[in-house]
């Protein structure tokens, strides 16, 4: 009888920077389910809307991009292996999120953010920190962190003309998923961070979205 792999510490490693790697690259994130605006008809829009909605969907981008840097550096230091699966499950379907506002991109003849890398990397330390802390620690700042992209997704749809059906459908998909998520880490034993907390990681995404919305 086979005996399942133990994967050590080293291992997981080299697999998140695999991961690495396909969250980074141009076109190396693949969506295991269909885009939401995948049978919605592009509509006519001038230069202006254009540039705008690139803009919040490159936000939004950079926003799964911090997700998946978050989700894995948690899953690295996670204490409790339901936790990492946790963790690792989370990050499978934010892949989705990731793929869909790239494709997104380009249709609008756009790019992804010159900072990715930059936010990626200190999305992953803060991920692992607060799993060195303990799992409560980092299942909170997941709740913490869903809570607040939710605001972000509520108000690009806001944003969002009308006409923009293919953009529109995508955020509201990932605005259920996000809820879902946060829920789950809340109901899994994370702890509801205090106000000065979600203050402070209030004003680190106003700088990530003030940087990633023009380039």
């Amino acid at each position: 009888m086979a005996s399942s792999r133990q994967y050590t510490f080293f291992d997981r490693l080299l697999s998140q920077a695999d991961q690495a790697l396909r969250t980074l690259a141009p076109g190396a994130a693949q969506a295991n389910r269909p885009s939401p605006a995948a049978h919605l008809a592009n509509v006519p829009m001038d230069s202006e809307e254009k540039r705008h909605i690139a803009g919040l969907m490159r936000i939004n981008h950079t926003g799964e991009v911090c997700a998946q840097a978050l989700y894995q550096g948690q899953a690295l230091t996670a204490k409790l292996p339901q936790v990492r699966e946790k963790m690792e499950h989370a990050a499978a379907e934010e892949i989705d999120h990731l793929a869909w506002c790239e494709q997104r991109l380009r249709e609008l003849d756009s790019r992804t953010s010159i900072f990715n890398p930059l936010f990626y990397g200190l999305s992953y330390g803060m991920g692992a920190a607060a799993g060195l802390v303990s799992d409560r620690v980092s299942l909170g700042f997941v709740a913490a962190t869903e809570q607040l992209v939710e605001r972000h997704l509520d108000d690009h749809l806001m944003q969002l003309p009308l006409e923009d059906i293919k953009s529109r459908a995508i955020l509201e998909q990932m605005r259920e998923d996000e809820i879902e998520h946060g829920n789950q880490a809340l109901e899994a034993g994370g702890m509801d961070f205090p106000p000065p907390v979600k203050s402070a990681m209030i004003l680190l995404s106003r700088v990530m979205t003030k940087a990633t919305y023009k380039a």
